[in-house]
């Protein structure tokens, strides 16, 4: 890992870099396998070092232990450099690492809302949770109603992919749906989770899709699924299928088997 000046990282200067945020109970981090599979994955993508997940792991816990249920955020950068973009060679990667607690969002139907930000089409950045999230933190500017919980984003072409800070499934037909990643957005691990329970394929939704659902739920590495149950002039009853998802994550996270 690297030394130098934090003031010189190209993390903080140019978003070079990664970051996880997984949560744990205790010193058990239940989806911890699959937040390292992507992790690697972005580093294979940005051409940065891998970081040996058994050492990451190690400082993981030590941290958690300060709380019961507690939210580990890491974050490797490309390490210090001059300025300029070009990368120092050899790359001495940063991890930085801080702990909080973890708390239970109130079970509820959430209240959404459209974001008129688009994501950008990026194929080669797609999928993995770079350090640059302007547009999500622009999308995020656009309400400070706390009315709303969350807004939705739609790319370029006018697909829905996600929400702001979690993933989008839907229900048709009897059917789940979610957004592919493949262009933009990320590949969430609580997406994968998701996509596992309930056999969930990937497909291109638009609006009128998303509004005229039986249901829609976001999902994410924290909260797990939730329920959305209102949406512009639409709004959904509680789901009795959502609920024992929501239930089936509370015990993921009440037995969670150590890693």
């Amino acid at each position: 890992m690297s030394g130098g000046r934090l003031q010189d990282d190209r993390g903080l200067h140019y978003g070079d870099g990664l970051f996880e945020t997984i949560r744990f109970s205790g010193a058990c981090a239940p989806l911890w396998d699959w937040h390292m599979q992507r992790l690697l994955l972005g580093c294979a993508r940005l051409g940065l070092p891998a970081p040996d997940p058994a050492v990451v792991l190690r400082r993981a816990r030590r941290l958690a232990g300060t709380h019961p249920q507690s939210v580990i955020k890491l974050i490797l950068s490309a390490g210090s450099g001059p300025r300029g973009y070009a990368r120092p060679l050899p790359l001495r990667p940063r991890m930085l690492a801080f702990a909080s607690p973890f708390v239970e969002s109130v079970p509820r139907l959430l209240h959404l809302r459209w974001c008129q930000m688009r994501l950008a089409l990026q194929p080669a950045l797609a999928g993995i949770k770079h350090l640059n999230r302007l547009e999500q933190v622009l999308a995020r500017a656009e309400w400070s109603d706390t009315s709303f919980d969350e807004g939705l984003m739609l790319d370029t072409g006018e697909h829905v992919i996600a929400a702001t800070a979690a993933n989008l499934f839907v229900r048709k037909d009897g059917r789940w749906l979610t957004p592919p990643v493949d262009a933009c957005g990320i590949a969430g691990v609580g997406r994968r989770w998701l996509i596992n329970a309930v056999s969930a394929i990937e497909a291109p939704l638009d609006v009128a899709a998303v509004e005229t659902a039986q249901a829609c739920v976001l999902t994410n590495a924290l909260h797990g699924p939730r329920q959305i149950g209102q949406l512009a002039r639409r709004s959904w009853d509680v789901d009795r299928q959502v609920q024992s998802l929501q239930d089936r994550w509370r015990t993921l996270f009440s037995d969670g088997h150590p890693r």
